[in-house]
């Protein structure tokens, strides 16, 4: 039987944050992931799954060694981030406001996994693509897995298998769920444009639609509306959806160019517990946030920081306490931002007068409110924890 410090499901994002993170502290660490993303080549046209990385995951990224792999391929520094109803009542978010060269990058989400895999190889993480991964037993002294026909156990076991998580089923983890009967799709664009520094979404009662700045002149737009909708958009050719495109969205910074498109469901979960015996589970297998702040991977890397600091400070020899901590740390922040998306998510995406009046109100407020203002853009950061 192959023993480890700790195994590591999934070795996406947050998996391989984790990994690394456990291998700097002098652990064994062994990731398993069902398959090995594509290698890097600058003139490989730019995913569809990107994310909106906060300066803290970039601090936390650094931290483990991994940011100057990530920053050595491409990504796109963004400065602003704009939200409104009626254009002429914006609220704007700077990074000026604290003193930062940046709010964040916007970066395709296997440019981050393969930064993270280059760091891993550096600190001796074991990393094994595998078909099936089954779990034998999990008590308070480790976990044993069958690993496509081969026995491994390990102190600890970290479930980063993402939001349909087989490892999470396997434990029998409960969670809470609901749709949100709306999907989101996805359009990668070249603009004819000089390069956005800024990301923006305008509030329609159908749902919000956005741009999101990426590298060498492209973007993403991101429509939110009703599934009938979305499966309408998806039927049509790349000059029937520019016509959609520039009739039904927020004026575009100059022409566009049409590259590829995908629509993904909107869901929110949260498991109903983050621990079982020696098992944590963290990131996507643990919760599911509404995409309209982009704040899910920065979620899942306030979980892999704190998960790290807790077995920093009490070793694998307090596992138990090291555990304990984390889940009192973390539930709350997630439940906290999962309700705040929800909330913001219903009250702009309808047409009633009154709501249309507070919401008017609310924007307004905020943008004139400094203190709230810098509240407000420090726990979008992370600075708040």
């Amino acid at each position: 039987m192959e023993k480890f410090d700790v195994v590591v499901i999934g070795g996406g994002m947050i998996g391989a944050a984790s990994a690394q993170g456990f291998a700097l502290q002098g652990l064994s660490v062994l990731m398993l992931e069902s398959f090995e993303p594509n290698a890097f080549d600058i003139n490989q046209p730019i995913d569809l799954r990107v994310s909106a990385i906060s300066q803290a995951s970039v601090n936390l990224l650094k931290h483990l060694q991994a940011w100057p792999h990530i920053s050595a391929m491409r990504l796109c520094p963004y400065q602003q981030l704009q939200v409104w109803e009626d254009p002429k009542d914006k609220l704007i978010f700077d990074s000026a406001q604290l003193d930062l060269p940046e709010l964040g990058f916007m970066l395709e989400n296997r440019i981050i996994q393969l930064g993270l895999w280059q760091a891993n190889e550096q600190v001796g993480v074991t990393r094994n693509i595998v078909k099936q991964v089954q779990l034998v037993s999990n008590t308070a002294q480790g976990v044993e897995l069958n690993v496509d026909g081969k026995a491994v156990s390990a102190g600890l076991m970290v479930v980063a298998d993402g939001a349909n998580s087989q490892m999470r089923q396997q434990l029998g983890l409960g969670i809470s769920a609901w749709d949100y009967r709306h999907d989101c799709f996805a359009i990668n664009v070249k603009l004819d444009a000089t390069q956005q520094t800024a990301t923006w979404q305008q509030f329609y009662p159908t749902g919000p639609r956005a741009l999101l700045p990426l590298a060498d002149q492209h973007a993403a737009l991101i429509w939110y509306d009703a599934k009938a909708t979305i499966q309408g958009l998806k039927q049509l050719n790349k000059v029937q959806l520019k016509q959609r495109i520039e009739s039904e969205f927020p004026a575009l910074p100059g022409d566009i160019e049409i590259l590829d498109s995908a629509s993904f469901p909107l869901t929110r979960r949260h498991v109903d517990r983050y621990v079982k015996h020696s098992a944590v589970v963290i990131g996507d297998a643990a919760h599911t946030i509404n995409p309209l702040a982009g704040q899910g991977v920065n979620l899942g890397y306030r979980d892999v920081k704190c998960l790290l600091e807790q077995f920093e400070r009490y070793g694998m020899a307090d596992k138990q306490k090291a555990l304990r901590r984390f889940e009192v740390r973390r539930k709350p922040d997630n439940h906290l931002m999962q309700s705040g998306m929800d909330l913001f998510y219903l009250m702009f995406s309808n047409s009633l007068p009154p709501l249309q009046a507070i919401r008017k109100f609310a924007i307004k407020s905020v943008q004139q409110a400094g203190p709230v203002k810098d509240w407000a853009l420090k726990y979008a950061l992370g600075d708040l924890q």
